[in-house]
């Protein structure tokens, strides 16, 4: 009885276990190709929503500008403690102009993304005890605990 026991739990474990890595796949596939369908001047809204569907992110400023995002992460080996690796990781940037007509478009891989340079100065804050905010809370404070202005100051 235990022997048959022993062979359905070590059958559930082996059934369960999978060869294959898990792909997890979020925003637009395929999108390195799709993109390049677009043509300035003459793709509008509705083509770019019919072959991407809506974007990710979408800004309006002077233009509107969409964002498209295509990620793809597996895990790595337990060797390497199980952690995820990137195996894609894109950004299509459109702009839009007032006619609904694509103005400019910017593809950014991965590669494109580790040699983005960034700013390596700091801010520095020259925040005061004594400034508007804290001399404005202090005050109702005050206020708060002496409605009428009669107690004694220390």
């Amino acid at each position: 009885m235990i022997k048959i026991l022993y062979i359905i739990l070590f059958s559930l474990i082996v059934a369960n276990c999978s060869f294959n890595k898990v792909l997890k796949k979020h925003g637009v596939r395929n999108l390195e190709l799709k993109q390049e369908n677009f043509v300035y001047g003459v793709t509008n809204i509705n083509d770019i929503r019919k072959q991407l569907g809506p974007p990710s992110t979408k800004s309006t400023f002077d233009n509107d500008i969409w964002i498209y995002i295509e990620r793809e992460i597996t895990s790595e080996p337990l060797i390497k403690l199980g952690g995820n690796k990137i195996i894609t990781n894109n950004v299509l940037v459109l702009e839009i102009d007032q006619k609904g007509l694509l103005m400019s478009k910017n593809f950014i891989d991965i590669n494109k993304m580790n040699e983005l340079d960034f700013n390596q100065e700091n801010t520095e804050g020259n925040f005061t005890k004594k400034s508007f905010v804290y001399n404005f809370l202090s005050s109702m404070r005050q206020k708060i605990n002496d409605p009428l202005g009669k107690r004694k100051k220390p």
